[in-house]
């Protein structure tokens, strides 16, 4: 269990300082050439991860498999994180980093309404808390900007459907989230450089920049991918992108779910303190009130589901829980392969 916390905040620390090294990084770098970059560099960080567990379930990756991918990867990288990269871009890490923490709060309306699962008491309180919480930080009666706050929420909300439409292909392909993640990645950063490679095309890049996007005309796909920059990429791809999702599923092998998601529960309050320590943010007043209301939000939910977890369980042992979990992947996965063959 020691162990467990350790990798908590170790990914805690990781995606709390997400937003202020892609900040940092975004004087360098095109947005979209560095989302390719740290994308890229995650699913190889993942990827050893993710073949052993293909390994233990004695699956192997199918067309249909990649189909997947390709959607996943499509509304991950493309679009959620793309417009989470441009608002770091405009606005404040902070702001970005609180903002951003909600998608579990659209991932519960995206399960209702896709998925037609139930929403229990103690996330119908929590949607109603953060959504609170969402309102105070945007302050629409006096906006500050609105670009950012947009481009924000819009990366939240879209990254909400992504965890939806992967929970849903995970359980549907027997795949197990490491698994999704890494390939995700990998689909998404192939998806990114084909739309760079276009970009380049003359009449693209000038049809682009003739309508005022100059920034997605000739996206760069290497330039200033040199020895001046390796050890900010570095800890962007292998520390943030990569290294924050491994520590997190390492966890969530040694403890729980509900445990493991402490990482998301912590970040809205730790990230913008890192952010005024290390880039000097100023932080409204409005903004520290929200934050306060998104985490009594999130605590709301991480009780709920620990009480939910406990009654499910009742007198079955952790272990036993967890080995029958992973039976139930290596059958979902044996029934696919046989299917596929």
């Amino acid at each position: 269990m020691k162990k467990a916390y350790l990798y908590i905040a170790i990914s805690t620390l990781m995606f709390s300082s997400m937003e202020i090294a892609l900040k940092m990084a975004g004087s360098a770098f095109n947005p979209i050439q560095l989302n390719l970059i740290r994308f890229f560099i995650g699913a190889i960080v993942l990827l050893p991860f993710a073949l052993r567990a293909l390994k233990q379930t004695g699956r192997k990756l199918v067309s249909a498999d990649w189909r997947l991918f390709a959607l996943t990867g499509l509304v991950c990288v493309i679009v959620s994180m793309s417009l989470y990269q441009l608002a770091i871009t405009v606005d404040q890490a902070s702001t970005v980093a609180v903002l951003f923490s909600c998608n579990p709060v659209f991932a519960l309306l995206f399960s209702y309404l896709i998925l037609r699962e139930r929403l229990g008491r103690a996330n119908l309180i929590s949607v109603v808390i953060s959504v609170i919480g969402l309102l105070i930080i945007v302050n629409p009666a006096h906006l500050t900007n609105g670009l950012g706050l947009l481009l924000a929420i819009g990366s939240a909300v879209t990254f909400g459907l992504y965890s939806i439409i992967s929970r849903y292909g995970s359980v549907k392909r027997g795949l197990n989230g490491l698994t999704m993640t890494c390939f995700t990645f990998f689909a998404g950063a192939f998806e990114l450089l084909v739309l760079a490679w276009i970009t380049k095309i003359p009449a693209v890049a000038n049809g682009l920049t003739a309508i005022g996007l100059r920034q997605f005309a000739a996206i760069p796909v290497l330039v200033n991918v040199n020895l001046n920059y390796f050890w900010l990429l570095f800890f962007i791809g292998v520390c943030v992108t990569g290294g924050g999702f491994a520590f997190y599923f390492l966890a969530m092998e040694q403890t729980d779910v509900s445990t493991a998601s402490l990482v998301f529960f912590i970040k809205p309050g730790l990230a913008p303190i890192l952010a005024a320590l290390i880039l000097h943010e100023q932080i409204l007043w409005t903004t520290v009130v929200g934050i306060v209301v998104i985490l009594i939000g999130s605590v709301v939910t991480f009780v709920g589901n620990r009480f939910r977890e406990r009654d499910t369980m009742g007198a079955i042992e952790q272990p036993t829980a967890a080995a029958t979990d992973d039976e139930h992947v290596i059958k979902a996965a044996h029934t696919v392969s046989n299917q596929e063959n």
